[in-house]
């Protein structure tokens, strides 16, 4: 009897893993294709400045559904935690602290996602900064956002290897 139970709590467990890892990648994969990817012009910070402010609502919700990626993320490290644990504990660990220090490092990297939206404002600060300089660091913040995703992708690599 209470195998049973134990054997459709980790049913249970598997399918809710696998529903948030479907939602990660479709959150992931429209934010980053759907939205993100056709509003950057490769080496032109001035078209892509103008399309980020042109579609800033669209933008923005690029942001929310990265965001949705990242926290679903933290329950599917859970779950398959508890799922490989009783495979091996410590390289199910292993695994899940690696996720996790993927999902800080993309985390605190999502801050370049919003970052253009700054450096495109309006605030008198910015005053400082000629058009052109404001639209390159508009475009710099994409590639340091780049850079701190391939840096997170090493570690969820290394999560999905163990």
């Amino acid at each position: 009897m209470a195998a049973a139970a134990n054997d459709k709590s980790l049913q249970l467990h598997a399918r809710l893993a696998g529903l948030l890892s479907l939602t990660t990648m479709a959150a992931g994969i429209s934010a980053s294709f759907l939205v993100v990817d056709p509003l950057i012009v490769s080496g032109d910070a001035a078209a892509t400045a103008t399309n980020i402010l042109a579609s800033e609502p669209l933008y923005r919700l690029g942001f929310a559904a990265k965001f949705v990626d990242y926290t679903f993320y933290l329950g599917v490290t859970v779950l398959l935690y508890g799922l490989l644990k009783p495979a091996g504990k410590s390289l199910s660990l292993l695994a899940a602290a690696f996720s996790f220090v993927g999902t800080a490092v993309v985390a605190s990297t999502s801050l370049h996602y919003l970052a253009p939206l700054f450096f495109l404002g309006d605030a008198p600060y910015l005053a400082a900064f000629g058009t052109d300089q404001v639209q390159a660091l508009a475009y710099l913040s994409h590639k340091l956002r780049g850079v701190g995703s391939d840096i997170a992708m090493v570690f969820f690599g290394l999560h999905l290897l163990f």
